[in-house]
């Protein structure tokens, strides 16, 4: 069985979904947000924080692989540099606990999910919930980050059907 854990990081809010995946079959073992925002008013205190919370959730759940979200280049660069913090933090609390990080665009994993690289978080949203047999994802940052580790489980079942084939 692995365990993988799916981050959306962001530096007010950071979703988080952790799957245990085995044999083709998925199933979840939490999600949910880290609210930065709302706790501090000062971004490094909101670094800090980020750090304390994934400690304690790689602590609890062990998983072996995180997949956590590009960064990507939107209208506001100082929120890009922000992002590219809270990404840091989480990519580094990843490999204090020995998992290996991989890394996909907002775009690939919405065209895993849905079969649109142009799908809006709603549409993701209910097509992860099929998916995964949940009746709610409360949050749009968790199904994003649920999305992440099982678009990351479904391309290590079809990498190891094609090593079968050939």
């Amino acid at each position: 069985m692995v365990k993988i854990l799916g981050i959306d990081p962001g530096s007010q809010i950071t979703g988080f979904g952790v799957i245990a995946s085995e044999a083709g079959q998925t199933r979840v073992l939490t999600h949910g947000i880290i609210q930065l925002k709302k706790q501090t008013e000062s971004f490094n205190e909101r670094l800090i924080l980020l750090s304390e919370n994934l400690q304690v959730l790689l602590g609890k759940y062990r998983p072996q692989i995180m997949a956590i979200e590009k960064v990507f280049l939107g209208k506001n660069p100082d929120s890009a540099f922000k992002l590219g913090h809270a990404r840091g933090v989480c990519i580094l609390k990843a490999l204090e606990f020995n998992c290996q990080v991989f890394e996909y665009s907002t775009r690939e994993v919405k065209k895993g999910i849905t079969g649109s690289g142009g799908a809006d978080k709603v549409q993701v949203n209910e097509v992860l919930k099929h998916l995964l047999g949940l009746r709610e994802i409360n949050y749009l940052d968790a199904s994003d980050a649920l999305a992440l580790a099982f678009h990351h489980s479904t391309r290590v079942e079809i990498n190891k059907k094609w090593q079968e084939m050939v």
